[in-house]
């Protein structure tokens, strides 16, 4: 039995001549979709799979899916007889291309067995001149295979032992995403023992000469560059190397220890930049110290993926389209970035900002260049923070992504590049001034935590674009819009549209048993994202305007035409925050609520001036004037009774419908005018509160009320027990009374913000509107039995879809800003909504 050992991530080349049975022996060994064969392809681009004449298109289209294989990290196999040099070299390219490994797989077999099959063929229609000439040529190739390139060459000489070949695939080296941590990443120590110690010691490690016990399972990774230039670049490679063998570090290499390890191997190196220090300093060590050190660096692989891909630790960094692979190419960017080839003023290599373009789903840790302080830039991160040249040695906890740093007890070395600060943005923030029109534009298919893949076509993104590039808020404050509501089912109450024990039911059928029932302030929905000052909105918004907040409307536009009044919200806001000991409960200087902004005519004024107010002023010049002219037509004996006893039922409705809207109109002229009634505490620094139930949002949000009776109310509320009638009819009989008060109704929520039943995410409210509010949705008649008759086969499906997927995109954009990602992940959450809010629905619902 022979049994071959393949990486899990390679270009395969099959090589044999006709009739070795490559086809059989792939299709044996190997999954649908990895085998790329000539003859298959053949068969596809003319008919026929013996066609010669269609070889070259048959191998161009072979070609095409292979790079698309191969982009995507997909082992290949390419099944031809590749007997010719011309045909390899083609494949050792390929793989060149995408920096993976090749590999040759070759079946050289008896020329007599080839033959024999070749005669047992009908549907092989060249000679049997052409096996002797492919045996020729494979057997002249053997010895070459591994210069012209592969990396791996295997040859079965016998059919039995192809019939008995096995394979054990293995991960590349770089491959550890089966490690999920927690992980601590260590920047440049450059031979900084004393801060690697202390170091290690604020981050929960006990350190006992050179022995190191982690807290428990935790695993350091450090960055490379372990050596040169610092005090003590013996003590830290005997802790590393330590800590890597006990295996409770991984290690990448550095540049600067790729050096020292050839010269210890005793290769012509330059000594230079600091390599003169180790070098000293290791004369002092026994000769197996040095021959331990060389070998240690000689077996440090590249970068190393992490977490399933989640995070990539490199030295110098790691583009997308080289994260994972094996080549030359690959570890040259891992030490040394990307370069330009020329050299700044200070004779050093210029680099390309790599990470300023990233775009890759793992976070990028990584050194290399000293930086003033660790910043994030498009899900990268630089913690080379110069502790070497006086700066500070930096770690990033992962999954935490907490920064912890211990400055340099001392300046070591002079750097040559001076650490330029910016003072003035972050690196991300500099970054983010420009929006990338192709990162919101198109069909696009968005991740989401709580709902998978959410698709924008690409009519909504365009839609969605016009909106928010024409009348949104600055898009750093967007980082959340609100998802819409969708209303229960019909009722069963006699005279109602809606009512909540079809809201009730809905939830039971969902696996839900514990609800929250928030009363609805008739109002208008805003986000208020409040910072505690303009320092802090500068910080983590990047705004530099002097603003410290924005209110904006449940589709990105400023909610206040007043800036003057705005201001004066939020700075009521941000001291009813402080009253309220919220910004130290959270540990936070900024948070984003959810509210609604009463009165209502406040934002709906034009609406009910040009609607509600127009079918009222009608109603109100016309009806009485066909009452008085009816009433007389009877008086004279006219068989008018049913039309007349109509008319009046028409006034009667809507002297209702005006009422109805009436007593949400009055008039604004400052903020005591207002009422703020915030119901959702969404996000405060380093945290989503989705995960908090709705109690715990309430209660906070109530201490405002509480504090600031002026500005803000307390959303009105019960919990229920579906599985207790006693407690639902006690809930209805409040809804009951919160409606003929002239109150909109209530939203039901499942008692966690996020909520999980038999069929998936639930719905995150549902709103049950009082009889009379609705008459202002559907006109002064609707309560008509004609008219409620046909209200109640309105379809709920598409706005519960609709909610469902606004909800996700809500909630998938305030965890990427609290995650710091990128704004324009942040950003397309949000057009994501917009573009949502673009399908035909009825709006009424």
């Amino acid at each position: 039995m022979t049994s071959i050992s393949l990486p899990a991530f390679c270009l395969v080349a099959l090589i044999g001549a006709s009739g070795s049975g490559k086809t059989t022996f792939a299709h044996a060994h190997f999954r649908p979709g990895e085998v790329l064969s000539s003859d298959a392809f053949r068969l596809m681009v003319s008919g026929d799979e013996n066609d010669q004449d269609a070889t070259h298109d048959a191998f161009e289209a072979l070609y095409f899916v292979a790079r698309q294989r191969l982009k995507r990290g997909l082992l290949t196999v390419i099944d031809a007889t590749n007997v010719q040099a011309d045909a390899r070299r083609r494949i050792v390219t390929l793989a060149k291309e995408f920096d993976v490994l090749p590999v040759a797989l070759v079946l050289d077999l008896p020329e007599g067995v080839l033959t024999e099959r070749h005669r047992a063929r009908s549907d092989r229609t060249f000679g049997p001149h052409v096996i002797p000439q492919q045996v020729m040529q494979l057997r002249r190739s053997l010895g070459k295979l591994q210069a012209e390139g592969f990396r791996q060459v295997t040859v079965l000489h016998t059919p039995e032992e192809v019939e008995t070949a096995t394979f054990t695939r293995t991960r590349l080296y770089s491959d550890l995403r089966h490690l999920h941590g927690p992980f601590d990443f260590i920047g440049d120590v450059h031979g900084c023992r004393d801060e690697l110690v202390e170091l290690l010691a604020q981050l929960g490690y006990t350190v006992d000469g050179a022995q190191v016990t982690p807290p428990q399972g935790r695993t350091a990774v450090f960055l490379g560059d372990l050596v040169d230039r610092g005090p003590d670049t013996p003590g830290v490679l005997r802790l590393v190397m330590g800590m890597v063998e006990a295996g409770t570090a991984l290690c990448v290499p550095g540049n600067h220890d790729e050096k020292l390890g050839r010269a210890l191997r005793g290769e012509r190196v330059k000594v230079a930049h600091g390599l003169e220090r180790s070098l000293e300093q290791l004369e002092h060590e026994p000769p197996e110290f040095r021959r331990a050190v060389a070998d240690f660096i000689r077996g440090l692989v590249s970068h190393a993926v992490l977490d399933d891909g989640r995070v990539v630790a490199a030295h110098a960094g790691m583009k997308e389209a080289l994260q994972g692979r094996a080549s030359g190419r690959v570890r040259a960017f891992a030490l040394y970035g990307e370069t330009t080839g020329e050299t700044d003023e200070f004779g050093l290599p210029v680099r390309l900002n790599w990470a300023a373009e990233y775009r890759g789903k793992a976070r990028v840790v990584y050194g290399h260049t000293p930086v003033p302080q660790a910043e994030w830039l498009n899900g990268t991160i630089d913690i080379d923070t110069g502790c070497v040249f006086g700066g500070a040695l930096t770690a990033l906890r992962y999954p935490e992504l907490q920064l912890v740093s211990v400055p340099a007890h001392h300046v070591y070395s002079e750097p040559v590049r001076p650490l330029r600060v910016e003072a003035w943005r972050a690196a991300q923030q500099a970054h983010d001034e420009l929006l990338d029109l192709g990162d919101v534009t198109g069909k696009r298919v968005i991740e989401t935590r709580l709902r998978g893949r959410v698709t924008i076509q690409e009519d909504e993104a365009a839609a969605a674009l016009e909106a928010v590039s024409r009348f949104a808020v600055d898009p750093r404050w967007l980082v959340y819009l609100p998802p819409t509501m969708s209303p229960s089912e019909t009722s069963r109450r006699e005279g109602y549209l809606e009512s909540p024990a079809e809201a009730f039911e809905h939830y039971r059928r969902a696996g839900v048993e514990q609800v929250v029932c928030e009363e609805k302030h008739m109002g208008s929905r805003a986000v208020l994202v409040v910072s505690r000052d303009a320092t802090s909105a500068a910080r983590r918004f990047g705004i530099r305007d002097g603003r410290a907040g924005v209110v904006y409307t449940r589709t990105g536009r400023p909610f206040f035409e007043d800036r003057a009044m705005e201001e004066a919200v939020l700075a009521r806001t941000r001291e009813a925050l402080s009253q309220a000991d919220l910004w130290e409960e959270l540990q936070t200087d900024w948070v984003v609520l959810d509210a609604e902004i009463l009165p209502w005519s406040l934002k709906a004024g034009s609406l009910i001036r040009g609607q509600y107010a127009a079918v009222g002023a009608a109603a109100g010049a016309t009806l009485p004037a066909e009452l008085a002219v009816l009433e007389a037509a009877v008086g004279r004996g006219l068989p008018l009774e049913d039309l007349l006893d109509r008319t009046r039922q028409r006034q009667q409705l809507t002297q209702g419908y005006v009422q109805a809207y009436r007593q949400h109109v009055r008039r604004v002229s400052s903020v005591a005018d207002l009422r703020v009634a915030p119901f959702h505490l969404l996000a405060s620094e380093g945290a989503v509160h989705v995960e908090r139930d709705h109690a715990w949002h309430l209660e906070r949000l109530g201490r405002l009320a509480g504090v600031a009776p002026d500005l803000f109310i307390q959303t009105a509320h019960r919990r229920v027990d579906l599985n207790d009638p006693e407690r639902c009819d006690e809930a209805e009989a409040w809804w009951l009374a919160l409606t003929a008060a002239g109150g909109e109704g209530m939203v039901v929520k499942p008692a966690s913000f996020v909520a999980r039943g038999r069929k998936g995410l639930v719905q995150p409210g549902v709103k049950v509107r009082g009889r009379e509010y609705l008459r202002i949705i559907y006109g002064p008649e609707y309560t008509l039995p004609e008219h409620l008759e046909r209200l109640r086969s309105r379809g709920l499906s598409g706005k519960r879809t609709l909610a469902l997927r606004e909800f996700a995109l809500g909630v998938e954009g305030l965890e990427r800003f609290v995650r710091q990602e990128p704004l324009r992940r942040v950003h397309e959450c949000a057009v994501g909504v917009l573009a949502l809010e673009s399908e035909v629905l009825d709006p009424r619902l």
